[in-house]
């Protein structure tokens, strides 16, 4: 049945983001640093992590004694009903446009479809998924941001519900989907990357015999999949938490949407500032990966036996 897929690939989502919210917690926190837009008020805050960009090491240190352990935490609601909505969505819609344009008559691997096929398939569940999931994506965002906002600007919002209360409240509806552009990009990029990557490779290590089946073959099909879906979305994910985050507070936004943020953050940073958070981007789109499709497989085996 299809209903299946997206059962079966929300819960490995909500899994897998449970077990690496603090790292996204981190990337997040890295992306923003050195934001010309929030300098100045965290300037004249007298915050401490205005004057120089510090690694993915020190971001968490820095977090979890500023604001707790449990700060790495931050926001982790919104990430599992994100993962609930977008992961669910993404995931149930590739395997079923898989199973509809499988090709029964032509050997294309275990999946039974071309490359091509599989990143359009992947392209269009990524972008229905980022659409549907977009509100918890902006909740998650503000929430993991806000501990590094001077007391007296910071949201505190006190679940996921709360925060998108509060933001229909003070903004509408629609503003549930501020940053959709970059986040849809994003989402397709990753969902290509990530999942008809996967496919590929496990495609490529079965038909070749070069791991043994089972364990070994999911994870070096996890692991290229996780580090390939971080190369080419870093970029876009930057300039989508940059946007996400945003205060306008009645007066002009900083950004008129996503090019005009990347712009800017490239005239002001340099085109490196693209790539800030690669390092727990990475470091959490592997593991990840690997704990999403090993979870995924095993849920498949509990639910179709």
């Amino acid at each position: 049945m299809e209903w299946k897929g997206f059962a079966e690939g929300g819960m490995a989502s909500m899994i897998a983001g449970f077990a690496t919210h603090p790292l996204d917690l981190i990337k997040v926190r890295m992306q923003l640093q050195g934001e010309v837009v929030a300098a100045p008020a965290l300037a004249f805050a007298g915050h401490a992590n205005v004057a120089a960009p510090s690694g993915p090491f020190s971001v968490g240190l820095n977090v979890a004694r500023a604001e707790g352990v449990q700060a790495l935490y931050s926001g982790v609601s919104a990430t599992l009903l994100r993962q609930a909505l977008y992961s669910s969505t993404r995931m149930g819609l590739y395997e079923y446009l898989k199973h509809q344009w499988r090709d029964e008559s032509t050997e294309k691997g275990a999946s039974g479809l071309s490359l091509y096929k599989k990143v359009t398939a992947a392209l269009v569940a990524g972008g229905t998924g980022a659409i549907v999931g977009n509100p918890a994506d902006l909740a998650m965002v503000r929430m993991q941001a806000d501990g590094r906002l001077p007391v007296h600007e910071r949201r505190n919002y006190t679940g996921v519900g709360n925060a998108l209360y509060r933001m229909v409240q003070q903004d509408g509806v629609l503003s549930l989907w501020t940053g959709s552009a970059p986040t849809v990009t994003r989402a397709m990029l990753v969902t290509a990357a990530q999942l008809a990557t996967y496919d590929q490779i496990k495609d490529a290590v079965t038909k070749n015999h070069m791991v043994p089946e089972g364990l070994a073959t999911q994870v070096v099909a996890s692991c290229g999949a996780g580090v390939l879906a971080s190369v080419a979305s870093n970029p876009i994910d930057v300039v989508k938490t940059r946007v996400m985050n945003m205060k306008v507070d009645g007066g002009a936004p900083p950004y008129r949407g996503a090019l005009d943020c990347a712009i800017k953050t490239l005239r002001a940073e340099g085109p490196m500032a693209l790539y800030k958070g690669f390092v727990p981007t990475v470091t959490r789109q592997g593991p990840f990966a690997i704990v999403l499709f090993l979870s995924l497989e095993q849920i498949k085996k509990l639910i179709e036996g």
